[in-house]
């Protein structure tokens, strides 16, 4: 692993930190292949019941595609003519948020600072996001004359709704930490200096709960949002039939019956 994306496990959960704060985390071809790597190593891992993921300093959780690479790299496209610099849509972001959003597993993000572009859809593919009341966000890809990736057209309008996404799109702009909750983009807004004791506290609850329910409920939600009621309600029946049969249903029921606090395994 790249010394700009830090991954430590403890406990079942997993914490992915950018690590490039002189550069407020922007993602050079170094940091994305990284950061790929370590949400996909916290995704496959049995280990791993929770994820963490959060950025190094207090200016920025990352503001998306390092430019000052990226012009280079654009340089050597049109000398050679190659067009490979927009092939990391593919080779990295696309993974990246497949691997967020599909983890069998909660995962947390802790924005901390600036939340642009890439890194704004980064915290979208998040299941929950716990945002320091310094930190704001920004769709940028217009600024820059670029569409939407890092899967910022699927998940902003189905946090804001279409009409509001489609204003941020097309005009850029700075959403600060209040707002952002009202919109729904946070789901909690504390204050900086709580961040990542709040972020922690949340990701080792959820590390510690019924990994299999979790997993379960992130699947059923995102399958509903492109599926008819009827479709919705096999899903869940499927989707309650496998939580039905876990250890961890077993645990909970037993646990409610004897008055106890339930110790789940995450099986």
């Amino acid at each position: 692993m790249a010394d700009t994306v830090l991954y430590e496990v403890s406990d079942a959960l997993a914490t992915i930190t950018l690590n490039r704060p002189e550069a407020m985390n922007a993602l050079n071809i170094e940091t994305k292949a990284a950061l790929r790597d370590a949400v996909r190593s916290a995704a496959a891992d049995d280990a791993v019941r929770a994820v963490l993921l959060t950025a190094a300093g207090d200016r920025a959780f990352c503001v998306g595609q390092d430019l000052k690479e990226h012009i280079g790299l654009l340089g050597a496209d049109r000398e050679t003519g190659s067009g490979q610099t927009m092939s990391t849509v593919r080779e990295h972001y696309n993974p990246i948020v497949r691997a967020l959003a599909g983890a069998p597993k909660p995962v947390v993000a802790a924005v901390n600072g600036v939340a642009a572009g890439a890194g704004f859809g980064f915290a979208l593919a998040a299941d929950y996001r716990i945002v320091a009341d310094t930190a704001a966000f920004n769709t940028s890809f217009a600024g820059v004359a670029l569409t939407a990736d890092s899967g910022v057209s699927w998940t902003l309008p189905r946090v804001v709704g279409p009409g509001r996404a489609t204003d941020l799109l097309l005009f850029p702009r700075s959403i600060g930490a209040q707002e952002a909750y009202e919109l729904g983009i946070a789901n909690r807004v504390v204050p900086a200096a709580d961040l990542r004791a709040e972020a922690e506290q949340v990701a080792r609850a959820l590390a510690a709960g019924p990994t299999v329910a979790y997993a379960a409920l992130k699947e059923s939600v995102a399958f509903g949002l492109t599926h008819s009621l009827e479709e919705a309600l096999e899903k869940e029946d499927e989707l309650q039939t496998r939580a039905g049969a876990s250890e961890d249903h077993t645990i909970a029921v037993r646990a409610f019956v004897n008055k106890e606090k339930p110790v789940y395994r995450g099986r």
